[in-house]
C-alpha cells in the first residue's frame, strides 16, 4: 500500500483522478500523521479534520459521476495561521487575535486552492503577527524541526516548514516579509517560492508590513510549487496590490530548462557572514548550474537596515491600538520591538523609502546584466530551539535577528525568489536562495527544476 503522505501533491492528484486512491483515503492517511507527529512537533494549532473528509467525499462524488477532476484534486494543504479561514478566529500567531469573532469567510488563496480540488487541513503555528525568523511562539509553543526535534524550524512560518517535511501534507501556505518562507524552507529541507510582490493575493490574510507582505506556498516538490501557484494566480479586489501574477501558468514552463541563462552567484554582502555550510550549498548549486560568474548588489547591507526601519515603522502602526489597550498580552519578543518602531524618527522611514526607489533601480540594472542570482538562503543550518546566537567568522550573532541576514535585502524590493534545499553528508538541509527580475517567477523555478531533476536539489519526508 502506498503511503501517500511521502508523496507530491502532483502525484496524488493524478493518483485521485485516476482512481488509484480516493481522496478520502489521502485525507485518512495525512490525518493519522498529524495525530501522530504534531504533539511532538507542534506544526498544527487548528486542524480542520471534518472540513477536509466533507471536501474529500464531494471529490470523490464527482469522480465517481464521470466529472473532470481540476489539477489540485485531493491534495491536503495547510495554511499559517494568519489566513483567514471561515468558524476559526485569525490567529496570527498572537493570544490577541483569538478573541477576535470567527471569519465568516476563507481568505483568497484558501478559495482558489479549493475551487483547484485540495483540500484544507488546518492553521499552522507560528511566530507572533508573523515577527520572527525562528518558528518560537510565546502562546502556542514552539514549532520544532521534523529532521531532529530539538532544532527549529526557522520562521515565521515555522508550522508550515514542520508540516510539510512530516509529511503531514504536500504542501503548505506562508507568509514572507523578510524571509519567512525562505527561511523555513532553508531550516526544513524543503522548496519554497516567495513570488513577486503583488503576484498572489493576500486577500482575507492578517497583514505584517503591507508594503513587504508576500503570500506563497511551501512544497516538496517544485511542480507543486507551480501548480499552487497557478491555482492562486489573478487579481483579487480584496488586495490592491496584487496584479494576478503571470500571464500563462508557471506549471508547463518549469521543464523548460536552463540554456542560455545567465547565471550568477551573489558576492560580496553574501558570502561575508555565511557559514562554511551555507557557502558549501552554494558551490554546489553553482556548479551544477556552472554559474562561475559574481555579481555584487549593491547597497545591499543598507537594504536590509532599511527594511528593518519600514518594519518596525509600519508593524508599530498596524499595532498601535493593541499595543495600547493589551501591551502585556503580547510575546515579549515582539512587543519590545514593536514599541521600538513607534518612536523611530519618520524622517528615517522617507529616508529609507528613498533609498528603496534607489536599490529597486539599481538591482534592475544588475538584472539587465544577468537573469538569475544565487545566494545563501540562511548563514547557517538549523539551531537549536532554544539558541540565542550563532557564530561565523568568529562573530556571534544573534538567532532571532539574523536568520534573515540574506533574505531581507531582496523581499525589500519584491523579487520573486525559490529557495532550493541542499543536503551535506550528514547533518541539517541548508537552502539557497535562486532570484530573479520581478515578474520572472518562471525563471526561479525553472532553475528549482533543474536542480530537483539532476538531484542536487531535493526534499525529504523526515523519518
Amino acid at each position: 500500500m502506498t503511503d501517500w503522505t511521502r508523496e507530491s501533491g502532483a502525484r496524488i492528484a493524478e493518483a485521485v483522478r485516476s482512481g488509484d486512491i480516493t481522496a478520502r483515503s489521502v485525507v485518512e492517511q495525512h490525518l493519522d500523521v498529524i495525530e501522530a507527529r504534531n504533539p511532538r512537533l507542534n506544526a498544527f494549532t487548528d486542524i480542520t479534520g471534518g472540513r477536509a473528509l466533507a471536501t474529500a467525499e464531494r471529490i470523490d462524488a464527482r469522480r465517481r459521476r464521470g466529472e473532470a477532476l481540476p489539477a489540485l484534486a485531493g491534495v491536503p494543504f495547510a495554511v499559517k495561521n494568519l489566513f483567514d479561514i471561515a468558524g476559526l478566529p485569525t490567529r496570527a500567531g498572537s493570544k490577541i487575535n483569538r478573541d477576535r469573532p470567527p471569519s465568516e469567510r476563507d481568505a483568497t488563496a484558501i478559495t482558489r486552492l479549493e475551487a483547484a480540488g485540495a483540500i484544507l487541513m488546518g492553521g499552522l503555528n507560528m511566530g507572533a503577527y508573523a515577527y520572527d525568523f525562528t518558528g518560537r511562539n510565546a502562546h502556542d509553543s514552539h514549532s520544532r524541526n521534523p529532521h531532529d526535534p530539538e532544532r527549529m524550524t526557522g520562521g515565521s512560518s515555522g508550522g508550515s516548514g514542520g508540516c510539510v517535511a512530516a509529511g503531514m501534507a504536500p504542501v503548505a501556505l506562508g507568509s514572507d516579509t523578510n524571509g519567512s518562507i525562505r527561511v523555513p524552507s532553508s531550516l526544513c529541507g524543503l522548496f519554497g517560492l516567495k513570488p513577486t510582490y503583488g503576484a498572489l493575493s493576500r486577500g482575507g490574510s492578517f497583514p505584517f508590513v503591507t508594503s513587504l507582505d508576500h503570500v506563497g506556498p511551501l512544497a516538496r516538490s517544485v511542480e507543486d510549487l507551480a501548480l499552487v501557484h497557478d491555482a492562486m494566480r489573478g487579481p483579487d479586489p480584496r488586495d490592491p496590490a496584487c496584479w494576478g501574477g503571470s500571464a500563462e501558468p508557471l506549471a508547463p514552463q518549469i521543464e523548460g530548462g536552463i540554456a542560455g541563462m545567465r547565471i550568477a552567484r551573489a558576492g560580496g554582502y553574501f558570502t561575508r557572514l555565511a557559514s562554511p555550510q551555507a557557502l558549501e550549498a552554494v558551490e554546489t548549486v553553482a556548479g551544477a548550474l556552472e554559474a562561475w560568474r559574481v555579481a555584487e548588489i549593491p547597497e545591499a547591507p543598507r537594504a536590509r537596515a532599511a527594511a528593518f526601519i519600514m518594519t518596525m515603522t509600519e508593524g508599530a502602526a498596524l499595532h498601535q491600538d493593541r499595543l495600547r489597550r493589551r501591551v502585556a498580552d503580547f510575546d515579549p519578543e515582539v512587543r519590545d520591538r514593536l514599541i521600538a518602531g513607534a518612536m523611530l524618527p519618520g524622517a528615517w522611514y522617507h529616508r529609507a523609502q528613498v533609498f528603496r526607489a534607489w536599490y529597486k533601480a539599481a538591482v534592475a540594472e544588475l538584472f539587465r546584466q544577468v537573469d538569475v542570482l544565487i545566494a545563501p538562503a540562511t548563514p547557517v543550518s538549523a539551531p537549536l530551539v532554544d539558541q540565542k546566537v550563532f557564530t561565523v567568522e568568529g562573530q556571534d550573532l544573534p538567532v532571532r535577528a539574523n536568520l534573515g541576514l540574506f533574505t531581507q535585502p531582496i523581499s525589500f524590493i519584491g523579487l520573486p525568489v525559490a529557495a532550493v534545499p541542499v543536503w551535506p553528508e550528514n547533518g541539517m538541509p541548508i537552502g539557497v536562495q535562486v532570484i530573479a527580475a520581478a515578474g520572472r517567477d518562471d525563471l526561479v523555478l525553472r532553475v528549482a527544476r533543474h536542480l530537483e531533476r539532476e538531484g542536487i536539489c531535493t526534499a525529504r519526508v523526515a523519518a
